[in-house]
């Protein structure tokens, strides 16, 4: 292979395509590619981007089908990739009706792969209409359906289909589905779409997630909480196993209760997900809900300790509480001082039991700044260093104690005020008695 020779003036056209495809100038993309006397450019010319200052100084390599560089790095790109990433379908239309090469992909992305990345829907319908391959492998694994990964996308997701790309192609990195990537970003029109086109509801990517996992696994803001979990019930309404183990031996509540989202965590706990299921590390939903507490703050961790509790999960050794141990073995870890700016987290571990032998360790694990923050919460917990627990508490433990593991079930069903009712299931109170 050997250099295109470009000339001055060549040089000159190139720079002003270059400028055009960036502002969708059709104008002047329609005289540059068709006018012999502005230098002929061929509408598959490949443009090198790799050194951008070189760019800004007219230094920089245009080639055309064939490409050679000494450069160890190059970013290739072309007309085509250009317009279809930025949405301008009418320089689109005009690059493909002068020959345009529809898979081109010098630079490792077809220009569907582009269009489909920043959600360019009529681009999409262009390049397929025009034969683009919807099936096209990216240099790095990815189908264009793949790259629907913003809410924006679903109507590029929708032409993918139906010019029949295949909803059940896989990732070569990590052998995503569509399917995966649309639940670990909380899309529910594509999840929808895909499900309906008979996407793999069980499927497992190569750490043995099925996309329920995914949609279980995400971290995610508080403003997305909800639809996060709206996508995890659609899965689970489609057929999703709530006992599925990742090659880590954890369930999707394990990994919902890491992302503290306890609208998930409620729904896996009611569709029969194992409470008390450890992985291959030892932890069980109940650790990794503790463990998330501290930098999970903005979800209200405390209501997935709750539901975790009210479902029958493990408990928190009264004795060594400054010292996480689970009736399952010990943990190194202080759940008190780790968990202490979640005081309702606290609340909730403790009212699940009738008498607790509160130490100056307690009060030593709670950092100043903390106690200063939540004094009144805290000054009614080391009390009970003092006090016994309330009459009304220990009718509560008795109660619960009875009903182990079906409390969710049976407490709505006595006939109790609903204040009882939720006084029995742990309703916060921000203070112990």
């Amino acid at each position: 292979m050997s250099n295109v020779i470009v000339t001055s003036k060549a040089e000159g056209a190139a720079w002003e395509l270059w400028q055009a495809l960036l502002l969708g100038d059709e104008e002047t993309l329609v005289l540059l590619i068709t006018d012999p006397e502005q230098g002929h450019l061929h509408p598959n010319v490949v443009f090198d981007t790799s050194d951008i200052e070189q760019w800004k100084n007219y230094r920089y390599n245009l080639r055309a089908l064939r490409i050679w560089s000494l450069c160890y790095k190059q970013e290739f790109t072309t007309p085509l990739q250009i317009t279809s990433s930025r949405g301008y379908d009418k320089c689109l239309r005009h690059l493909l009706t002068c020959g345009a090469e529809v898979d081109f992909a010098p630079g490792g992305k077809t220009a569907l792969h582009e269009a489909c990345e920043n959600a360019q829907a009529e681009c999409v319908r262009l390049l397929l209409t025009y034969g683009a391959n919807p099936n096209a492998f990216s240099e790095d694994g990815y189908t264009p359906l793949h790259l629907c990964s913003s809410p924006e996308s679903i109507q590029c997701a929708i032409y993918l289909l139906e010019f029949g790309g295949n909803v059940n192609s896989r990732t070569e990195d990590k052998d995503d589905t569509a399917l995966h990537i649309a639940a670990r970003f909380g899309l529910e029109e594509h999840v929808n779409l895909y499900l309906r086109r008979g996407a793999s509801i069980n499927r497992m990517n190569d750490s043995g997630q099925t996309p329920l996992h995914s949609v279980c696994a995400q971290s995610h803001g508080r403003e997305d909480a909800e639809r996060y979990y709206r996508v995890c019930k659609q899965l689970i309404e489609h057929g999703a196993s709530v006992a599925a183990l990742d090659e880590e031996k954890q369930s999707a509540l394990h990994l919902a209760c890491r992302t503290a989202n306890h609208r998930m965590v409620d729904l896996l706990l009611h569709k029969g997900t194992d409470v008390n299921r450890m992985d291959y590390g030892g932890n069980s939903p109940m650790h990794k809900a503790l463990q998330a507490v501290s930098y999970k703050l903005e979800h209200e961790p405390e209501h997935t300790v709750r539901s975790l509790l009210n479902y029958g999960s493990i408990r928190i050794w009264p004795g060594a509480i400054p010292k996480l141990t689970t009736e399952g073995g010990p943990s190194p870890w202080n759940v008190l001082k780790f968990c202490s700016k979640s005081p309702r987290t606290i609340e909730v571990l403790i009212n699940v039991y009738d008498r607790l032998k509160v130490t100056d360790d307690w009060v030593e694990s709670v950092p100043l700044e903390v106690l200063q923050d939540h004094r009144e919460f805290y000054e009614s917990l080391f009390a009970l260093s003092q006090t016994p627990r309330s009459l009304q508490h220990l009718a509560r433990c008795a109660i619960r104690n009875q009903f182990q593991g079906q409390l969710q079930d049976l407490i709505p069903e006595l006939p109790l005020p609903t204040f009882l009712q939720d006084y029995l299931l742990l309703q916060f109170q921000d203070y112990v008695s």
